[in-house]
């Protein structure tokens, strides 16, 4: 997570380096962050690794899955000390109590740095696998890990709706459900009829109580700051959830491009799914993680 605690932190970053920063990890010391809990959710699957010093644990744009590619595994410092680089600079430093390189995990989202150890290190480790497991066992990790991104995507929101300069095609995000989970949900949900939406239909409004989040079963919607269209929700795709997480108010509006057909989850619901359906937790953390890198390499875009 973005729980890091920089030593000799510069006064401005180069947008490129803010991006890698934002997307490699979550919230800088966030007050939301359980120490205890983590170390709980690491230590009920995790693996315990020595890490000698001088030695890398992943490296800058080192691919998350693949053929050719490692496992990516997240970790939590348990002993030493871990420094980050990118292009060859080291721009932060990873401390005991601290998890990092989840979003390789997470989201199947390449390495946006270099993690190496600074000092002779213990680290308890996750790969995919294992960190479904922990989820199993640890459902509240989840909830904790996805208030700490909310925050990081309520702040890049806020930046793009308040600037007036232009910005590239807004990301598109679909299949975040595969069918499996999908259906999986439809049947859970079974007694909530769909809702339906006519093009340009306005579903929900920024600043308005969040009462529901969506699934987009069938068409697109637009989400929206401040008038500006900053991203696309196709089917199998979720929004609305940053309410249900943190109780505070929409921070975007969502309008129905196309005819829509969602499915409306409640908060009491919402709840019990992050306790009952590791898959479900999952696939939320990963759509939170993915809309976090690219609404922040939108802002990195803006700021360059």
């Amino acid at each position: 997570m973005d729980d890091l605690d920089f030593s000799a932190k510069p006064e401005s970053r180069p947008a490129a380096a803010q991006a890698a920063h934002a997307s490699a990890q979550v919230a800088v010391q966030s007050p939301l962050y359980q120490p205890a809990l983590a170390l709980e959710f690491f230590r009920s699957a995790g693996t315990l690794e020595e890490k000698p010093a001088g030695k890398p644990i992943f490296s800058e744009n080192e691919k998350a899955g693949g053929l050719f590619s490692k496992g990516a595994r997240m970790y939590l410092l348990m002993e030493g000390e871990i420094g980050l680089m990118m292009r060859n600079k080291f721009f932060g430093v990873v401390k005991p109590g601290h998890v990092f390189g989840e979003l390789a995990v997470i989201a199947s989202i390449p390495r946006s740095a270099t993690a190496m150890a600074k000092t002779n290190c213990r680290v308890l480790s996750l790969d995919e696998k294992q960190f479904h497991t922990a989820l199993e066992k640890k459902p509240e990790f989840a909830l904790m890990l996805m208030s700490i991104m909310v925050q990081r995507l309520r702040d890049s929101i806020a930046r793009l709706g308040a600037t007036s300069k232009a910005q590239g095609a807004p990301a598109e995000r679909s299949d975040i459900l595969d069918r499996k989970t999908l259906a999986s949900l439809q049947s859970e949900l079974a007694t909530h009829e769909p809702a339906e939406f006519p093009a340009a239909k306005l579903i929900m409004s920024a600043g308005a109580v969040g009462a529901f989040m969506y699934v987009v079963l069938e068409g697109r919607v637009a989400i929206s700051a401040k008038g500006r269209v900053i991203e696309r929700v196709g089917t199998g795709g979720m929004f609305g959830e940053m309410a249900l997480v943190d109780r505070a108010a929409r921070a975007a509006s969502a309008t129905a491009e196309t005819d829509c057909k969602l499915l409306s989850i409640n908060r009491t619901d919402f709840l019990d799914l992050i306790k009952s359906k590791p898959a479900f937790s999952a696939s939320l953390l990963k759509s939170i993680a993915v809309r976090m890198q690219e609404l922040a390499q939108q802002v990195a875009q803006l700021q360059s």
